[in-house]
């Protein structure tokens, strides 16, 4: 039993007479062990991104330490997936004059959304670090930042920022009620669903992946033939889900990164 909730990724402890099915947030809630001192925990997520820190300047270091004009293979690799968040969302959403400052936040945006995200279904990690709200939280803050940061810089103050936010040929009658939908949708609207986006997709489709795998264990450890026949489909639907949950982790490391470039291009853009 052990194994299998491992495998779908819950690794909490669990009496006899204790069951994790059906799966509720509160078994997304994994700490490791208390921080001395206080009434803090270090969790599980929390190991993991440290991990997927470590293994991707590992990955950059190991891949480019001996860059040459005629690539390695590991270098190759690594020359597509810059290439990617260079050409493909950077200067495509922000534009050949301005992107070039952004490539390295952009990249390391989508490399380490996407490591973290496939950290869902890779053994033994099975637990996708967004799908804890905080970090998703926390990234939207750096692109929020960052697009404010930029588009005050541009437009030379706050007056002309918030100016920028309303278009051309408007009569004035109606410019304070388009600003305050601007203002929402600058302030608030983006930043949320830039967040919440990310968060919802990668705990919607790890609960899915838990109902499925530990689902077919429960009907299987029942030992009632019709029931035990049920619980090999269930665990097929899994593994099918699994392929299926890989190409939504990429997508959403991708949405997440060109939304990003998107707004830092809005910010740069002269007209609205």
């Amino acid at each position: 039993m052990s194994a299998t909730m491992t495998a779908a990724g819950l690794v909490l402890p669990m009496a006899e007479d204790e069951s994790h099915f059906p799966p509720t947030p509160g078994d997304f809630w994994q700490p490791m062990f208390a921080i001395p001192g206080t009434d803090y925990f270090v969790t599980r997520p929390m190991v993991l991104m440290a991990i997927a820190t470590g293994l991707l300047m590992l990955w950059l270091w190991a891949s480019t330490r001996r860059a040459a004009i005629i690539p390695s293979k590991g270098q190759w690799v690594t020359e597509q997936v810059y290439n990617f968040a260079r050409n493909g969302i950077s200067r495509d959403m922000i534009g050949s004059k301005d992107f070039l400052p952004f490539v390295p936040f952009l990249f390391s945006l989508f490399v380490f959304i996407l490591l973290n995200n496939l950290f869902g279904i890779i053994p033994p990690f099975q637990n996708p670090t967004m799908a804890r709200v905080g970090f998703p939280i926390g990234l939207t803050l750096l692109v929020y930042v960052v697009y404010h940061w930029v588009g005050l810089r541009k437009k030379g103050g706050v007056g002309a920022y918030l100016g920028s936010m309303l278009p051309g040929g408007l009569p004035g009658w109606i410019k304070p009620f388009i600003l305050l939908l601007e203002l929402i949708t600058f302030f608030i609207t983006r930043p949320l669903t830039l967040a919440l986006r990310l968060f919802g997709n990668m705990f919607a489709g790890h609960m899915l992946l838990v109902v499925f795998i530990v689902g077919g264990w429960y009907l299987f450890k029942t030992f009632d033939p019709g029931l035990m026949a049920v619980a090999v489909p269930a665990w097929i639907l899994g593994f099918a889900l699994t392929i299926f949950e890989a190409l939504i982790q990429f997508l959403q490391a991708y949405v997440f990164t060109l939304l990003a470039a998107s707004y830092i291009g809005g910010a740069l853009a002269d007209e609205h």
